[in-house]
């Protein structure tokens, strides 16, 4: 048997140590004993959890030299021409992507579970998380946010290591898992694969690419087990109830009433996350009971549907939601609750994807009569006036445009008990919106 990375090398440093990924990867070589360190352009919590366990993490605009480490780790996320990345090319260091390293971890378990799409794979691979530690399974989690029990890394065993499977640049398909999950294959990303038809095929190749396939009925993807509303589905859900904008429902396997499940989360579209977990549980053998008892234990994801404040009386809740599909989820949700007005706060995520996506944004937020478009947080990409956050605000009737914190605090001011702010998006607008939101606290 070949020896894995962190039994070849010594240390390894992580360019962009503070994303969640990232971050749960640094934590597996901290388990393995390896010697970590790394840098990100900003603070965040996974930068503290790092430090807490031994990591020596450098925040800012960093020139601290690499030369020192064995390996150097890098994400997606960073630009080409970063330094220490151009630094470690010169000095001829080995280099390996999140994605590769991720894949390496990975072969280290006996079976694999990845869970794919372009939505819910978070709390998907979370709820299943949960559903593994009920039934006592010797497992790893690798989650792409930060579960309320479990945070974004979890490790009990080698038997199964559960993971997300990222579809930018095709990483996803570096992955060999025993069990694929799909949740959906709804457009993104179409910078790097074209059109929705190429990214359409990567998912069949990623589905294909396990023993045992996880697919949304009616997908037409490729065989294996199918889940979804609809009673010829493998997993199907009956005798749905909506409390408050939770869900109960049975859930019926091969036409089967296994019995009655709970969801502690908002949301209708988590009746299909949940389908979709407790598939891939069966698939590896674990009772319904304990995918029962699993799914009633999970509380919930930082940035999915999360209260993080208020304002006046009005509830603040924040959704990573950043794709259209996931806007319009995230909405449809918090209609369901508001006893008032909804005010909604959305900041694009990537110009390519605002500019490829327009008219799907425009048609999921038209609807809305207080918005609130905030500046696009960029990430990887340089600025395109025709994805750009003024230009999808000036495209929609019933919106305000807003680039610096002060705008986000004179939009929340305006509302009042019984209203809900939707903080939506995946950049910085987080962190931005909780740091309004204290200013109503004090």
């Amino acid at each position: 048997m070949r020896k894995r990375i962190w039994e070849t090398y010594n240390s390894f440093y992580f360019i962009g140590a503070g994303g969640v990924s990232m971050s749960a990867l640094a934590k597996f070589l901290l388990l393995k004993g390896a010697k970590v360190a790394g840098s990100d352009k900003s603070h965040s919590v996974y930068v503290d959890d790092l430090t807490a366990i031994g990591a020596e993490i450098f925040v800012g605009d960093c020139k601290k030299s690499i030369e020192e480490f064995d390996v150097i780790v890098y994400t997606d996320a960073i630009n080409e021409s970063n330094l220490q990345l151009a630094q470690a090319r010169g000095l001829n260091k080995p280099i390996i992507s999140r994605g590769q390293l991720l894949t390496e971890i990975s072969r280290s378990f006996e079976r694999v579970i990845a869970i794919s799409g372009c939505h819910g794979k978070t709390t998907a691979a979370s709820m299943l998380a949960h559903i593994f530690m009920t039934a006592e399974k010797g497992f790893c989690a690798h989650i792409g946010g930060r579960d309320a029990r479990l945070s974004n890394f979890y490790y009990c065993g080698n038997e199964y290591f559960i993971t997300e499977a990222c579809e930018y640049k095709q990483n996803f398909l570096l992955l060999k898992p025993d069990i694929s999950v799909v949740l959906n294959t709804d457009p993104d990303h179409l910078e790097c694969y074209g059109n929705a038809e190429n990214l359409r095929l990567a998912y069949k190749r990623f589905a294909g690419s396990a023993e045992i396939a996880v697919t949304p009925f009616n997908d037409l993807l490729i065989g294996g087990l199918t889940f979804g509303y609809d009673k010829n589905a493998d997993y199907s859900a009956e005798n749905i109830i909506e409390n408050s904008g939770k869900f109960s429902f049975d859930i019926c396997e091969k036409g089967v009433n296994c019995g009655k499940v709970s969801l502690c989360v908002y949301g209708k579209h988590n009746v299909l996350n949940a389908l979709a977990a407790a598939a891939a549980a069966r698939a590896a053998g674990i009772s319904f009971e304990a995918v029962k008892k699993g799914l009633l234990s999970f509380t919930g994801v930082e940035r999915r549907f999360e209260h993080i404040g208020n304002a006046n009386g009005a509830e603040i809740i924040a959704d990573y939601a950043h794709h259209p599909d996931e806007i319009a989820t995230a909405i449809n949700t918090a209609n369901s609750i508001v006893k008032g007005r909804l005010l909604v706060i959305f900041q694009p995520h990537t110009y390519s994807r605002t500019k490829n996506l327009f008219k799907d944004f425009i048609k999921a937020l038209s609807p809305l009569k207080n918005l609130l478009v905030y500046r696009t947080f960029a990430a990887r990409e340089y600025f395109d006036d025709a994805g750009s956050a003024l230009t999808l605000s000036q495209g929609l009737c019933n919106s305000r445009y807003g680039d610096e914190i002060r705008d986000i605090s004179e939009f929340m001011s305006g509302a009042q008990s019984g209203d809900i702010i939707l903080v939506l998006g995946a950049g910085d607008i987080y962190e931005l919106a909780k740091s309004a939101a204290a200013n109503f606290s004090a």
